[in-house]
């Protein structure tokens, strides 16, 4: 046989042996994975727990490519959600509530496709005043400047439900739809006199003030909780200790819960395997926010506001 010839079988043998290599390591790579899970601000609880999460999913399901996306938190997640944007987002228990029925900010929107993964923490609704405002109850706010969250957001729906419990209404303030920084950032500089922040303590915006003032947190009288819990049901009293922020005592407050919801196009394989990889990793989760101590398998189901996952619910009932 010619040297040409030779080298042309050599050559059809390389390629045959490198192309029957390629297809036997391609076939045994697992399918790539995408999920976008919808978090909240870099200075909140929620991004830092979703790339927790994120890195948990990664490291333990082959294929995997899931990553956290900064938002504007609960109202922006649900609409990414309802959108198909994302595959799972950090949202609050009312926020969910809301959107499943076509309420507040979702009227005559009604998502009847949100599943909820799981119940995770109580997000505290904090009054938040200075000691030289004089404010020390909620009767007191009457007359004064008042950051009630963003427009549309949830921490504005608490506000405005917490004030109608003790007969206030926007027309008894001067309402200043603001962040939680913009209120932060209001209070310190002495342009807001009171606001409402809804969040797991201790609360970096909160802590930032104190840094430089005497932070007051007003609390909400018992038998206004009560009412307040009778005709919004997902609250639930979750007092402040006074060591979270330093305080003479503990305060009186609600709390809605931090949730984590998907829709029906996520199959119950998966949601299953999500939560079983983030409840089986908790420490974690701990180590990326200290909110995380409370999150724990035997209340993922507790004040759950919406249908939950199959998927899901299976792996908390075993």
């Amino acid at each position: 046989m010619k040297k040409k010839q030779i080298l042309s079988v050599l050559l059809a043998c390389l390629m045959v042996v490198a192309f029957a290599a390629g297809c036997g390591s391609k076939k045994d790579q697992p399918e790539r994975v995408f999920l976008n899970i919808a978090a909240g601000g870099t200075g909140g609880a929620y991004f830092p727990l979703a790339g927790a999460v994120a890195e948990i999913l990664n490291r333990n399901i082959p294929g995997m490519n899931a990553s956290a996306q900064t938002t504007g938190a609960s109202v922006a997640n649900i609409n990414l959600l309802n959108e198909g944007k994302v595959d799972f987002v950090f949202a609050q228990t009312d926020i969910t509530y809301y959107a499943a029925n076509g309420l507040e900010m979702f009227q005559d929107r009604k998502m009847e496709h949100l599943r909820g993964l799981a119940v995770l923490y109580p997000e505290t609704v904090q009054i938040i005043t200075l000691e030289r405002s004089g404010i020390r109850t909620i009767e007191d706010i009457r007359g004064k400047r008042v950051a009630v969250g963003a427009a549309g957001s949830g921490t504005e729906a608490n506000a405005r439900q917490i004030l109608a419990a003790h007969g206030i209404t926007y027309d008894d303030v001067s309402v200043q739809y603001l962040s939680f920084n913009e209120a932060a950032n209001g209070i310190r500089d002495g342009n807001v006199d009171v606001g409402f922040v809804t969040a797991g303590f201790p609360t970096a915006a909160v802590q930032d003030i104190g840094s430089q003032h005497t932070v007051v947190l007003v609390p909400i009288a018992p038998n206004r909780i009560e009412a307040l819990m009778r005709e919004h049901p997902f609250y639930i009293r979750n007092d402040i200790p006074a060591d979270a922020y330093g305080l003479g005592a503990d305060v009186t407050a609600v709390a809605v819960n931090a949730m984590l919801v998907t829709t029906t196009k996520m199959s119950d394989e998966m949601a299953n395997n999500i939560v079983k990889l983030i409840y089986g990793n908790l420490d974690r989760i701990e180590a990326a926010h200290t909110i995380g101590r409370h999150i724990k398998k035997e209340t993922a189901l507790t004040g759950m506001p919406i249908t939950a996952s199959e998927g899901a619910e299976k792996f908390f009932k075993e």
